[in-house]
């Protein structure tokens, strides 16, 4: 960010949404390639040049759909490395990457943000028989996080008189199932049982067991049971290809193909399956992608 004048102070303020605010050094944050997606996988450094890890973050997306330029850029790469259709376009001292993607641009073309420069194409190793886009972010030969642009949203304001109310992030789509605080938020983190390095599908609210959970809207009940490392587990469809879920449960009040009403009581907390201590972790998912939580509340 740079100061336009020096005698003038400013405070920035980062209006999150769903994100941390965009590296330092870096003066604008990046449209979403792939148009109302989240980060499916996010960023794992390897600890060498040549080691294993993820060098930059996975988003879920169907098969043709447009891929979209991050920033303004000139396109540097068309071709395949390894096997794999690439796009890559040059942002000054940085670059993005798109892969594995069917290119409708072609080498030394201008590319505005949210121009298309591809299609998404199936394969993309982890994904199944979905599509994911694997965006890569790299400076020189250095693998940088893209999900540290991808969010950030900002604003100037002030440091003279009375602070202003922090900025909504929230829509108010969602309700949330406990009045509880945010314990560990969406993204990526260090899981505090296995100790990896992996993305945090939802947020963890801090509630005691035995807590009501609610319903964080109308819907229809999906399932209600046991669930691997999420324990007893409740699923509400909400139509639109939205589910939201609700799991480490005690106990679940609620049956698959049961109706629901907004705020009504289908389990309470617990502590079953992979957990450290009564909480409720509350997951949304849009088209089987999983989506932050706190813009939606």
């Amino acid at each position: 960010m740079r100061f336009l004048r020096p005698a003038v102070a400013a405070v920035l303020v980062a209006a999150l949404a769903g994100g941390a605010a965009p590296a330092a050094g870096s003066d604008d944050a990046w449209t979403w390639p792939l148009a109302g997606r989240a980060v499916d996988r996010g960023f794992e450094p390897p600890p060498g040049p040549y080691a294993a890890g993820h060098r930059g973050v996975d988003l879920r997306g169907t098969p043709g759909e447009p891929v979209l330029a991050v920033a303004p850029g000139t396109v540097a790469f068309v071709g395949e490395v390894a096997g794999t259709p690439v796009v890559t376009v040059s942002h000054g001292t940085e670059r993005s990457t798109y892969q594995p993607v069917r290119a409708t641009v072609e080498v030394g073309r201008s590319v505005d943000a949210g121009q298309t420069v591809g299609t998404l194409l199936p394969g993309h190793r982890g994904c199944g028989s979905s599509a994911c886009l694997h965006l890569g972010r790299v400076e020189g030969e250095t693998y940088l996080d893209p999900s540290l642009l991808l969010a950030g949203r900002y604003r100037l304001i002030s440091p003279d008189g009375p602070p202003p109310a922090p900025p909504r992030t929230g829509t108010g789509v969602l309700a949330l199932p406990v009045d509880a605080p945010v314990t560990s938020a969406f993204g990526l983190r260090v899981h505090p049982v296995t100790g990896e390095s992996r993305q945090h599908d939802g947020l963890d609210l801090g509630a005691p067991c035995g807590t009501p959970v609610a319903a964080a809207a109308a819907g229809t009940v999906r399932s209600a049971g046991p669930s691997g490392g999420y324990g007893l587990r409740v699923e509400i469809d909400h139509g639109g290809g939205r589910v939201t879920s609700y799991s480490h449960l005690s106990s679940a009040q609620v049956a698959a193909g049961g109706s629901v009403a907004a705020g009504q009581p289908v389990a309470r907390v617990g502590i079953t399956g992979t957990s450290t201590g009564c909480h409720l972790h509350f997951s949304v998912h849009d088209h089987g992608a999983a989506v932050d939580p706190a813009p939606l509340l």
